[in-house]
């Protein structure tokens, strides 16, 4: 019996699959860096750390309104390309700064904050390129590669970021700033697509409009919910370990790297499996329980110091990153199928502007609260029982989500007797 190789999504998506793949291992380059030269060579607070973690969100409540109106307006590929060379310049600069004496908290804060920028404007064109050259039954699927390229990021980046961080110091950001190089020009290859969408109504009418539909419908606004529950409290969590892998933990760069990387595995997985999870249980089912889990299983730093730290991060970021490709699997095609083409933009930007407008008070709120607590506790309990705060306030996101399946499914029985009421779209009575 011959192997069944898996369904070719064409060759758009397979561009747009090859550039995404190398530029999100880019990314984590970036993203694991930045704390560490923050800690071993700007020798910054906890409370400095968090501030920067809190610009590589800050430009979502700032511009996230806008940009999907705007990027409506606009040529998605061109875009997205455009996108991509900003954010290219923005990480050169960090080395180039370094390497020229004048690097300090502030750059870093404003070169993430462009980096942000671009990429909200980028992530809203992403939402929309996966529909525009997959056909509708091959979203899931098309996802599910997209998360698992994701996740393989979140198993190589680590390690490569510490080996080159390790090897070349500051300069390892040049990766990813090759990285974002890449992704352009796979861009400029692809066939045209995402031609600017003609719509009715001004700027504001439109940027109001993708806040009514997020609220208006019964299965967005309990992702909606969901999501601004999660990101309250997952941030801090985030912010705050390398603080508590280095600082409290004394753990050095190499084992760090390393224990990320082993515990992506559990990232790579969820992505796997998350597609045929969500077949047998159902996409919200699927998520409002993996958005339980994956906050719970973040109570596994609590083991260390009495366990070795390097085996704790490990295992708790493998469990943390199998529910986390679980919810975004199971999140995009929930989203979209609740709403046609032409709203695809300002929804995307709404639900980002409102979900992910919270990120940037959350890591201020780990940094502050790590330094307020080193006083009392000394910094490896404060880390330990701030990340602990963030993960309990974070599951609660679990409830709002509970009631989306039964939605989900009333919409598909509905969609199966056309001339029945519309129950998805209203609620039910109590």
């Amino acid at each position: 019996m011959k192997a069944r190789r898996p369904a070719d999504l064409g060759r758009g998506f397979n561009l747009f699959w090859a550039g995404q793949t190398v530029s999100v291992v880019g990314d984590r380059i970036t993203v694991f860096a930045v704390p560490t030269l923050m800690i071993f060579v700007l020798h910054a607070s906890a409370l400095q750390v968090g501030v920067v973690a809190m610009a590589q969100y800050l430009g979502i409540p700032l511009l996230g309104p806008v940009a999907g109106v705007l990027v409506d307006r606009w040529n998605k590929r061109r875009t997205m390309l455009v996108c991509d060379l900003i954010r290219l310049v923005a990480v050169a600069v960090i080395p180039l700064a370094h390497w020229l004496g004048f690097l300090s908290t502030p750059l870093l804060f404003g070169c993430v904050a462009v980096i942000s920028g671009a990429t909200i404007f980028f992530n809203v064109g992403y939402l929309i390129a996966v529909p525009a050259v997959v056909e509708e039954d091959q979203m899931v699927r098309a996802y599910s590669r997209l998360e698992g390229s994701g996740s393989v990021s979140e198993v190589a980046g680590p390690s490569i970021a510490a080996a080159l961080y390790s090897a070349l110091g500051v300069a390892a950001l040049l990766v990813d700033a090759a990285s974002y190089l890449v992704s352009a020009a796979c861009f400029r290859s692809m066939k045209p697509w995402g031609d600017r969408t003609l719509v009715e109504g001004t700027v504001w009418e439109r940027l109001t409009a993708g806040f009514r539909m997020n609220w208006a419908d019964p299965v967005l606004r309990r992702v909606v919910l969901a999501a601004v529950t999660l990101n309250c409290g997952g941030p801090v969590f985030v912010t705050v370990l390398p603080v508590l892998a280095y600082r409290g933990m004394g753990v050095s760069v190499g084992v760090f790297g390393a224990a990320m990387s082993v515990g992506a595995v559990g990232a790579l997985a969820g992505a796997v499996v998350a597609p045929r999870i969500g077949e047998r249980f159902g996409l919200g089912r699927t998520l409002a329980w993996s958005l339980l889990l994956h906050c719970l299983v973040g109570l596994g730093v609590l083991a260390a110091p009495a366990l070795p730290a390097g085996p704790v991060i490990a295992v708790t970021m493998g469990c943390y990153g199998f529910f986390m490709s679980c919810i975004n699997v199971c999140s995009a095609p929930t989203r979209q199928s609740r709403m046609s083409a032409e709203h695809q933009g300002v929804m995307h930007a709404a639900f980002r502007t409102v979900t992910w407008g919270v990120i940037p008070l959350a890591a201020l709120l780990g940094g502050l609260a790590v330094s307020a607590l080193t006083g009392p506790l000394g910094i490896l309990d404060a880390a330990r029982w701030t990340m602990a705060g963030g993960t309990l306030l974070a599951a609660c996101s679990f409830l709002p989500a509970l009631g989306i399946q039964a939605r989900l499914d009333a919409a598909a029985r509905a969609q199966k007797e056309p001339f029945s009421a519309e129950p998805e779209l209203t609620e039910p009575a109590r």
